[in-house]
């Protein structure tokens, strides 16, 4: 009995096995395929041929564009061009020789009062003495001062007595030789940038606001740049509105750099970094543009006198030039005084010459400070900065 039950278990169990098989075989065929795995299978990018790069991935290629601030449409795949911004191009100043000659008909026509009129008055049949007296106004009208007056009417008394006949040619001849004089012709009018032998020339423009003091420095850039000089402008005026940008702005057009500090900031402390700089980059010139506050004269005079110092520290100054506007004509005197009190003034330059101006204030102005006028702007041009030259600016006061 026992026999047969155990046979009859062993035969269940075997079903079992056989039915659970048979299950398991029938459930494999009915599972849908496998999904892919959740990590992503890097294939390497084929191998280019020879002559050909790899390309980029699309997705990459268009980050690259937006990256390199590309307009939209850019071809994808291609290597991005990035155009640098063009420098500005830099002015070429007309050359210096011989300027004075060119402006010459411009500054004929706004000082035909002083050499014609002299002319006319020295032509006359007879020359009394209210002719002289004329003659007399006539030079003080123009500015050329009362002592410098007294001594041409005298010469040309003398020699219009000794000459005897006066055609017109001999008068003018005779005027020109006179002014010519008076003007110094032996005067050094060279504008001293040599410096030393490791320093660079360094001048210092001084003068009142109003004068034309900033652009005269901007303008005498230009010309330096012209006859081949390499220029660092100092902006040590501080406090007039916009100064620094101004002298800039003129720096920028001939490739002269400018050195600048904070609106208001100390004067002095510019200027010795402008001449530090200059030292530095290997420059020919450092020129300072200073202030002139006319209204806090004892303020002004001490700060340029500071500046001076400063400056000074580095080597001594070449040139030290004084602003004037020639259309103020006695004032501009009163203001070379005060200036040449503080600071030792090497060469003038009357601004403005051109208009109402009256050629006599370059007399005058040599007579009171002893100094000669080097230079002198006929107009608002950037190149109407010309070299004093006498003969050129008598023969433009009486004409041909």
């Amino acid at each position: 009995m026992e026999i047969v039950i155990l046979a009859v278990v062993i035969a269940l169990v075997a079903v079992g096995l056989i039915s659970g098989l048979v299950v398991s075989s029938r459930k494999k065929k009915q599972l849908p395929p496998s999904a892919p795995s959740s990590t992503p299978t890097i294939t390497p990018p084929a191998e280019p041929r020879v002559g050909e790069e790899a390309e980029k991935p699309r997705d990459e290629a268009r980050r690259t564009v937006e990256e390199a601030g590309l307009p939209a449409g850019t071809p994808v795949g291609e290597e991005p061009v990035v155009l640098e911004p063009e420098a500005p191009a830099l002015e070429v100043p007309e050359p210096t020789a011989g300027r004075l000659v060119r402006l010459r008909a411009r500054l004929a026509r706004s000082q035909n009062s002083l050499g014609k009129g002299l002319l006319a008055l020295l032509s006359r049949d007879n020359l009394d003495e209210d002719t002289w007296e004329e003659i007399e106004d006539t030079l003080l009208t123009a500015d050329v001062g009362v002592a410098p007056t007294q001594e041409l009417v005298e010469r040309l008394r003398e020699r219009v007595r000794v000459l005897g006949t006066r055609t017109p040619e001999e008068l003018r001849t005779l005027l020109r030789e006179e002014l010519v004089s008076l003007l110094g012709p032996d005067f050094d009018r060279e504008v001293k940038t040599e410096g030393g032998a490791e320093t660079p020339g360094v001048v210092m423009v001084v003068g009142v606001n109003g004068t034309g003091k900033t652009t005269t420095t901007g303008k005498l850039a230009r010309v330096l740049v012209a006859d081949g000089r390499s220029v660092v402008l100092g902006a040590a005026d501080t406090f007039r509105a916009a100064a620094a940008d101004q002298l800039q702005t003129w720096g920028e057009r001939v490739g002269a750099r400018t050195v600048r500090g904070p609106e208001g900031g100390d004067p002095a402390s510019i200027a010795f970094d402008a001449v530090k700089e200059g030292i530095a980059e290997g420059a020919d010139v450092v020129l300072i543009d200073t202030a002139g506050r006319l209204h806090t004269k004892t303020g002004l005079m001490d700060e340029l006198g500071k500046v001076k110092r400063v400056v000074e520290k580095h080597g001594p100054l070449d040139e030290i030039l004084l602003v004037l506007d020639a259309t103020t004509g006695q004032n501009g005197l009163v203001q070379a005084r005060v200036f040449a009190e503080v600071v030792d003034i090497t060469g003038i330059v009357l601004t403005k010459l051109d208009g109402t101006a009256k050629g006599g204030i370059v007399i005058a102005v040599q007579r009171e400070l002893g100094v000669p006028v080097k230079l002198i702007g006929l107009g608002e041009g950037p190149d109407d900065l010309a070299p004093f030259e006498p003969g050129a600016f008598v023969d433009a006061l009486i004409g041909d």
